[in-house]
């Protein structure tokens, strides 16, 4: 290549460097740029091959480019990025356009370089960073959430939506109000107006239930922030956390809280009055208080055994557990029938029953057992319990002749029961069946015929159990 002339000058002086290759990839020119750009005097790298400089890993990639533009009769430009080592041993990324513009002068192939380090290891960073969250997002357990400011497109979910709301994220991603079939449906109003607030700038913070999968049990906690660009909301980022046993913990400490004052103080008063009477009265029944006496501190002294029962199941952590539903029966049975010869106890039972729940889910059938034989008034007292596999599901009936459960009890046992100062149930022992049902993800009902009660138990069949 000529030494001399406007042009050459003009090389000499640009940023970017210039090289010259023959077709074995030999530098015949090189500007001076490779000086501050790889540390080289251009005279030490002519006569030397291009590719020896090159990253391994790039190397044979950046020579079949070069390849096929020395191989195409028409012209042929194609850029490469990679690493180039320096004179003092670091790698440089650079990126080179390679051509085979044809001229005499030139008697070579014209490679222009320039530095794109930063560029590169930016690339590098923002891909390492999405990895990262496409990793937490895969694996966290709180729903990440992004929509667009109207709410018309989902832009972004992970896979955690569909256990927590019970629905896909691609039904989601078809149609973004799809997930108000997944509220429950007293709470969706105030989901609407949440909505509206976000769309409107302004941020969020609320709860609800969601998840008709499981009727809708299961508590959220929702942070929405609106993204705002000059003055528009452009999308809706937050997450919504599974908040459900915090709040059936409240729920739970809140109930022990009302009912222990509330029936305790009730059984005090009954010995603290029987004990003033005889105190103060020598002439008083002795026989009649002493038997009051006794009967508040037989129910104080039941009242605190099922209190630590079920203080006990509540403070666990939330655990996976797995009960053989026949065995628990045909221990209870076999206790309960000791304790009450006089009942008339039957089972149907299959050979086993294995459920997704704790070992407490045993205390739950004897309670309701040893309730309705405590609480018939129909000559001797009659239960049957039945086992069924139904679908994904156990089915465990309990009939009896008792007298109907009072409302505000039934309440209780299906959950549907706020206990305040003034309404108060009987007894802990159907607040100990609603909750170990609770904590096993299962359902009850109860009905009441000419014959007595029926309440039916459903818990998850454990995975791999049989039908």
């Amino acid at each position: 290549m000529s030494d001399s002339g406007p042009s050459t000058l003009l090389l000499e002086y640009t940023q970017d460097k210039i090289a010259v290759l023959d077709e074995s990839g030999t530098y015949t020119y090189v500007n001076a740029a490779a000086e501050p750009i790889l540390g080289y005097e251009p005279a030490a790298l002519v006569g030397t091959n291009a590719f020896e400089y090159i990253h391994p890993e790039e190397r044979e990639t950046v020579q079949d480019a070069f390849g096929s533009v020395v191989e195409s009769e028409a012209f042929q430009a194609t850029t490469s990025t990679y690493r180039h080592r320096a004179s003092d041993g670091s790698w440089v990324w650079l990126e080179s356009r390679m051509s085979n513009v044809t001229d005499t002068e030139l008697e070579g192939y014209v490679v222009s370089s320039r530095v794109v380090t930063d560029r590169v290891e930016a690339e590098r960073e923002r891909i390492e960073s999405q990895e990262r969250l496409a990793e937490l997002a895969d694996t966290t357990d709180d729903v990440l959430w992004v929509f667009d400011g109207d709410w018309e497109e989902l832009l972004f979910c992970n896979p955690a939506y569909e256990a927590v709301y019970g629905r896909s994220v691609e039904e989601l991603e078809a149609d973004p109000q799809n997930f108000f079939e997944c509220i429950y449906p007293p709470d969706r109003e105030s989901v609407r107006e949440a909505l509206e607030q976000l769309s409107a700038g302004d941020q969020v913070d609320m709860e609800y239930r969601v998840n008709p999968t499981t009727g809708y049990n299961r508590w959220v906690w929702v942070q929405g922030e609106p993204i705002v660009r000059d003055g528009e909301v452009v999308r809706i980022a937050g997450f919504s956390r599974d908040v459900t046993y915090r709040r059936r913990r409240e729920r739970q400490l809140s109930v022990l809280d009302n009912f222990l004052r509330h029936n305790i103080r009730n059984q005090l008063t009954v010995v603290i009055g029987s004990a003033d009477t005889l105190e103060s009265d020598p002439t008083a029944d002795v026989k009649t208080h002493a038997a009051m006496i006794r009967r508040a501190g037989e129910g104080l002294l039941e009242t605190a055994e099922k209190q630590r029962d079920i203080v006990e199941m509540l403070t666990e952590k939330p655990r996976t557990a797995t009960t053989d539903m026949v065995g628990a029966i045909q221990t209870v049975t076999g206790r309960l029938r000791d304790q009450y010869p006089e009942a008339d106890i039957e089972t149907r039972l299959p050979e086993t029953a294995v459920v997704d729940g704790p070992g407490e889910l045993e205390c739950a059938i004897a309670e309701l057992v040893e309730n309705a034989i405590r609480h018939n008034d129909r000559g001797t007292p009659w239960v049957r319990i039945a086992v069924e596999s139904v679908g994904d599901h156990v089915e465990i009936t309990v009939d009896d002749t008792a007298a109907p459960i009072p409302e505000y009890d039934r309440n209780v046992l299906l959950g549907d029961h706020e206990m305040s100062a003034v309404n108060h149930s009987r007894g802990c022992g159907l607040w100990l069946v609603y909750w170990t049902v609770d904590l096993a993800g299962g359902a009850i009902e109860h009905t009441t015929g000419e014959r007595g009660n029926t309440v039916t138990l459903s818990l998850p069949r454990a995975s791999g159990s049989g039908g």
